[in-house]
């Protein structure tokens, strides 16, 4: 699948992916004005034309978005080299909304009627250490 930023200077290339989630953390909320549309492609991500500017937002995360026009572009995970793209890159793929996490920080002013598995932010970080509190 192919997608672009808004001015076309970058372009994406991943992996066809069919499932898109939403991610409310406060991070992401200030990061795109809303709740992230999250698609996670793997490792196996090429940018093309302008390289992505980098933000590290975390100790095991980074975010980058274009230089030119300002458009999100991934969040990258990096203890497993995971991309994870911004749905709106790409215009022409179709995606299910499957889930949503942080969903303890969504703010009371948006809601999806999507049926999604929802996760919270202590169930995030027990998923991604293995460890349950």
């Amino acid at each position: 699948m192919k997608g672009k930023c808004l001015c076309g200077a970058i372009e994406a290339v991943a992996d066809d992916q069919h499932d898109v989630g939403l991610c409310h953390c406060d991070m992401c909320r200030r990061w795109t004005g809303g709740p992230f549309f999250a698609v996670h492609c793997g490792p196996n991500v090429t940018f093309l034309g302008d390289t992505p500017l980098i933000y590290q937002s975390s100790e095991w995360a980074e975010r980058g978005f274009c230089g030119k026009c300002g458009t999100h572009l991934f969040y990258h995970l990096l203890p497993k080299n995971e991309y994870i793209l911004s749905a709106g890159l790409f215009q022409d793929q179709d995606f299910d909304l499957e889930s949503e996490i942080f969903i303890d920080e969504k703010p009371d002013y948006y809601a999806f009627s999507n049926e999604t598995k929802k996760l919270t932010g202590q169930q995030v970080f027990e998923q991604a250490t293995g460890k349950n509190s």
